[in-house]
């Protein structure tokens, strides 16, 4: 394959396939709203249609232009939209769906492709747009790529958990990182034991070439680190990291500058009785899940792919965590709030 069609590549996994793909010889066509910055908008190896991947006139236009030989869905959140795909690009030599682990639906320690079972969906679910139907969502678009392939499409599935890593928007991680990086105590929901798995973006990104060049049609493929942390054990690989690049001062994208702080950081462990002292839940912490969610990924494995070392991703994140102005605070607890728990445990 020497083509390919990335739709949704400027923001978070995209943008790092793009650049997976041209490592590897690809001629590769964005197709996007044109709503952000193209990161890639100076690349001459890179085209750019512009368009709403949910027009079908705009995919149809793309298969003529384009022609490609591997189409990878980004962007793509409502199973009539691959449906819709699939038809269209049917002649391509692979398309290759982003899924998500959250299309499994039942709690299994591992989730297995092909064992552990997916989401229903109802017809309802399928049109909506809230973050409650996301998995069923999901799961009927891995169902939609299945059928595909029962009719001669090669289309595959990829499903990754939580994804970290530079230029992630979602700012869960990077509201962590910012907690390790300006304070000596870190409280930390329940026991620390907590359990969730997540997957470095560069590694979804080879993921997903591995998936388009090596996989089987009709397929679903798991994605994510091989070794999985406790979040206890992340941050302290936060801390690690932001030692690790500690020598050198970060320019951030207001133009100031700062030290990373290395050093030990104080874990302070808080359950839901000492968290409701300052009006916290603990759910109300990014990453944190009262059941763990754990994804197998022997079969993605088995195609030759491999992850990223923890501590190399970590420090290439954090790196890039200090570099932005990306902290968090929108979608975590406050530390006021945190301190008045941190006041009433000293006196435990």
């Amino acid at each position: 394959m020497d083509t390919a069609l990335v739709i949704g590549g400027t923001r978070f996994i995209g943008r790092h396939l793009v650049a997976e793909l041209l490592d590897h010889g690809y001629d590769v066509t964005l197709l996007t709203r044109g709503n952000r910055e193209n990161p890639y908008a100076d690349d001459d190896r890179v085209d750019h249609v512009e368009g709403d991947r949910t027009n079908e006139t705009v995919l149809e236009a793309a298969a003529t232009t384009v022609d490609p030989d591997a189409v990878f869905d980004c962007v793509v959140y409502h199973p009539s939209d691959v449906r819709a795909a699939t038809r269209i690009f049917d002649d391509s030599e692979a398309y290759v769906y982003v899924s998500s682990g959250a299309a499994y639906g039942r709690e299994e320690i591992p989730k297995r492709e092909g064992e552990t079972p997916l989401e229903t969906c109802t017809a309802e679910q399928a049109v909506d747009d809230t973050f409650e139907t996301y998995g069923n969502r999901k799961a009927e678009g891995d169902r939609a790529a299945f059928a595909a392939a029962e009719d001669g499409v090669r289309a595959m599935v990829v499903r990754p958990p939580i994804v970290y890593g530079p230029h992630d928007y979602t700012e869960r991680l990077d509201w962590w990182i910012d907690r390790v990086n300006r304070f000596d105590r870190i409280l930390v929901p329940g026991d620390g034991t907590n359990l969730r798995h997540r997957v470095y973006v560069a590694d979804v990104a080879s993921a997903l070439r591995l998936v388009a060049e090596r996989g089987a049609a009709g397929e679903a493929y798991n994605v994510g680190d091989r070794r999985l942390v406790t979040l206890a054990e992340m941050i302290e690989l936060i801390a690690e990291s932001l030692g690790n690049v500690a020598d050198s001062p970060t320019e951030h994208a207001n133009g100031e500058q700062s030290e990373p702080r290395a050093g030990d950081v104080e874990l302070v462990h808080a359950g839901p009785r000492e968290l409701a002292a300052g009006g916290l839940e603990l759910d109300d912490y990014p990453l944190y899940r009262t059941y763990p969610h754990v994804l197998s990924t022997a079969k993605l494995a088995a195609l030759g792919w491999e992850s990223t070392p923890l501590v190399e991703a970590m420090d290439r994140t954090v790196e890039d965590h200090l570099e932005s102005d990306r902290n968090g605070d929108e979608i975590g607890p406050d530390r006021e709030a945190e301190e008045r728990v941190l006041g009433i445990l000293e006196t435990f």
